[in-house]
């Protein structure tokens, strides 16, 4: 049987009772007809675009989302790809939603739950145990002296170093943070707009004045951490590689680089700076998926008065003869009037087709066009009839989850060559020979995802390139033989999982761009690369939200401060898109 995507389903229900009916929808769509005039269009319901509809539709701007799929939630969505089993099939873990938003939204009252992990990482390494004793790992979570314990398996010197380098990357994103919750310093207000224009773009300095002044003397390594390769950082503080490998896929994680690349470390702060529920750097599963984290801002944004519709897409933006943005066209032909359009949608996909090009500069289309899409990234969701048994920390006789079980189990990472290697593969276009790949089971925390006695497993997997050499495509073929590739090295560290698996869903970089409309299938909307960032993204002057466009704005991703489950482009666009609105 093949499900979206290509997606390849084998084997029979092996586990549990009866399992529910094939469901994938969220209930969310509104229940009244759709009017044909609104105040603000939200173009995509991913979790930006529900953020800025619950903040727009909050300060009494009428709003509505249009989303082209069945479900709402873009990337954070929960689908039933195999009948009983609910995937978080795209994004996987929650961390990085902005407090403010978590409060102003009230999304524990509309529904969110989440499961926080500790520990949260562990990293087999594949090699003989001495003694009869089993392979070795590194264990990692909240409690420092038992960190400590267990990077001194592999280097004394590391464990006495890790709580002062813990205490570094933490001032840093303490120095960042404030920078999240606001758009960027419009450097081109600041010498050609009016005075209250130059007035509002020299606010923004404050914050990095701010962030300034927190980093103190350590700027100049802040800085470093910001442009050098995450290997040079690394080799700095540490010696053990089953710690740097590990710590450096978090450098890596959904970019097209490895270690060595310049730059790559702001992608490892940007995914050290999460807190959930006022813990800070904890990460999560969301009861029910992550879907349950958009339908819980969809809640939040109806309660308000915000329609949200499924099955809608946009054809393309309305701009009247001023270039003032009137509205969206939909595919069926419908046109749904407003004075504000807010895309949630990537910016290749905003400006290279919904946009109409006589309306954008030349020069900004070009540089939309060369904005780097590039994406690594295979999502393989796998169902299993039993828990994975690792060699190096083997499972108990009653099958019972363990604590590594919960966690984010890194394989193929036990050095930081091996990512090297594995990039510099699909830098040939070939699918990496040994992938990188993140596997986490959040059927051990949350018992809603799966039959009794099975489970849901999400591997993230890289590198693949999007366009394979030797001329050939990502059809069945390949999408199979690169999971089979995956699941040969997960036997390795765990024999056994093949024979476990009861059916998969494989999304290469294509499958995540015609699915989730992630152009090039990058997770981010684009590269997370220094010349990507802050009012470099997705443009030098446009990186305020706004659009060479009177009344369209950017909201997704593709904007400051970048990817992940944030909401922060969300919030940020719809603030400056109402003090548009207010001085219309």
């Amino acid at each position: 049987m093949t499900a979206a995507g290509g997606a390849r389903l084998v084997g029979r229900m092996r586990c549990g009772p009866e399992v529910s009916k094939f469901s994938s929808r969220n209930h969310s769509r509104a229940t009244g007809q759709l009017k044909l005039k609104y105040d603000a269009v939200i173009v995509g319901g991913g979790h930006n675009g529900l953020v800025a509809a619950a903040y727009l539709q909050k300060s009494g701007v009428n709003t509505v989302v249009l989303e082209r799929r069945h479900v709402i939630g873009g990337a954070a969505v929960t689908e039933e790809i195999i009948p009983g089993f609910k995937f978080s099939r795209a994004s996987y873990l929650l961390s990085l939603l902005r407090p403010q938003i978590y409060k102003d939204l009230e999304l524990k009252k509309h529904g969110l739950k989440v499961y926080f992990r500790d520990p949260h990482s562990f990293t087999p390494i594949l090699e003989q145990g001495v003694g009869g004793k089993p392979p070795r790992s590194l264990l990692l979570g909240c409690d420092m002296a038992e960190n400590q314990r267990n990077i001194a398996k592999f280097s004394q010197k590391d464990a006495k170093a890790f709580p002062e380098y813990e205490d570094f990357m933490n001032r840093l994103v303490f120095a960042i943070d404030p920078l999240l919750d606001a758009a960027p310093l419009d450097a081109a207000a600041m010498t050609q707009g009016s005075l209250r224009q130059r007035l509002h773009a020299f606010s923004a300095l404050r914050p990095l004045l701010k962030a300034g002044l927190i980093l103190g003397s350590q700027s100049s390594q802040a800085y470093e951490v910001l442009t050098a390769p995450i290997s040079k950082i690394l080799n700095h503080w540490f010696e053990s590689e089953p710690l740097k490998g590990t710590l450096a896929t978090d450098a890596v994680i959904g970019a097209m680089n490895c270690p060595d690349t310049p730059g790559s470390g702001y992608v490892l702060l940007h995914h050290v700076m999460g807190e959930l529920e006022g813990k800070k750097g904890s990460w999560g599963y969301v009861e029910g998926g992550m879907g349950g984290v958009s339908q819980a801002i969809a809640n939040a944004a109806a309660a308000h008065g915000a329609e949200i519709f499924t099955d809608k897409p946009v054809d393309h933006v309305l701009v009247n003869s001023d270039g003032k943005v009137e509205g969206v066209m939909l595919e069926d032909g419908t046109e749904v009037k407003s004075k504000l359009v807010l895309s949630n949608a990537s910016p290749h996909h905003t400006f290279l087709k919904l946009t109409p090009q006589k309306w954008l500069p030349e020069d900004f289309t070009k540089r939309i066009s060369k904005f780097d899409t590039k994406s690594p990234v295979t999502k393989i969701n796998v169902a299993v009839d039993k828990l994975p048994n690792f060699l190096a920390a083997p499972n108990t006789s009653d099958g019972r989850p363990l604590p590594h079980h919960q966690t984010s189990i890194h394989l193929n990472a036990e050095d930081m060559h091996c990512l090297t290697i594995a990039f510099e593969d699909a830098q040939k276009g070939i699918p990496s020979s040994r992938p990188m790949i993140e596997l986490c089971i959040p059927s051990v925390l949350d018992p809603t995802l799966a039959p009794r006695g099975c489970h849901v497993i999400s591997l993230f997997t890289q590198y693949t390139p999007y366009n394979l050499a030797g001329g050939k495509v990502w059809d069945d073929h390949e999408r199979n033989a690169y999971a089979d590739r995956v699941f040969d090295c997960i036997e390795q560290y765990a024999p056994g999982f093949k024979a476990s698996v009861i059916g998969r869903d494989i999304l290469t970089p294509p499958d995540l761009e015609r699915i989730f409309g992630l152009t090039g299938g990058n997770i981010f909307h684009g590269s997370m690369s220094l010349d990507q960032l802050y009012f470099g993204r997705p443009a030098p002057g446009y990186s305020n939200y706004r659009t060479p466009v009177q009344g369209l704005y950017l909201c997704g991703s593709g904007t400051h401060p970048g990817g992940g489950v944030m909401g922060a482009s969300g919030r940020n666009a719809s603030v400056v898109a109402l003090k548009y609105l207010k001085h219309l």
